[in-house]
């Protein structure tokens, strides 16, 4: 079975709740089996407003084809309240998850693009995905932890910090 890695991250509402509650029904979906689960992290909002986001990687195996695991993981963010106002990009929500990479998978499907055609900018993505697989390698070559050094240089002011332990999946 192909391995997918799917970002979540929430700024509304109970953030580490519902990423909690997200794992868990990525769990419980048909056709999905976590494999693995990050440390939880808060972060600054990056090209938007509203409070610091919580966010954290996935590591799951699947039998699903890449859009059935899109529309499975926009079903759970529905189930809990995502609302995508029309014209407003990077607005604050109760659950985002994001499809970053699916095992094999090369797509410029502007529904979905994968590998994640953003990943490489957004520490919090990387640093979640390292917690998980420090050897993973981006498209360009470079591994997670290098892109996470490049961003970290980059862009002084993305700020990312672990959770305590009481607060993880």
């Amino acid at each position: 079975m192909p391995e997918a890695i799917i970002a979540l991250g929430a700024n509304l509402g109970q953030p580490v709740e519902a990423l909690r509650s997200a794992v868990q029904a990525l769990g419980r979906t048909d056709g999905i089996r976590v494999l693995g689960t990050s440390r939880f992290y808060t972060t600054s909002p990056v090209e938007s407003s509203g409070p610091d986001y919580v966010n954290a990687a996935v590591l799951v195996e699947t039998t699903l084809e890449p859009m059935a695991l899109l529309r499975a993981c926009q079903a759970i963010e529905n189930a809990h309240g995502r609302v995508r106002p029309a014209g407003v990009v990077n607005a604050p929500r109760t659950l985002d998850l994001d499809v970053i990479a699916y095992e094999g998978t090369v797509s410029d499907d502007p529904v979905l693009t994968l590998p994640h055609p953003r990943m490489h900018e957004r520490l919090f993505v990387l640093v979640p995905i390292a917690d998980l697989l420090p050897d993973w390698r981006l498209p360009d070559g470079r591994t997670v932890g290098e892109a996470v050094r490049d961003v970290r240089e980059a862009h002084p002011d993305h700020l990312i910090r672990p959770l305590g332990p009481e607060n993880m999946a």
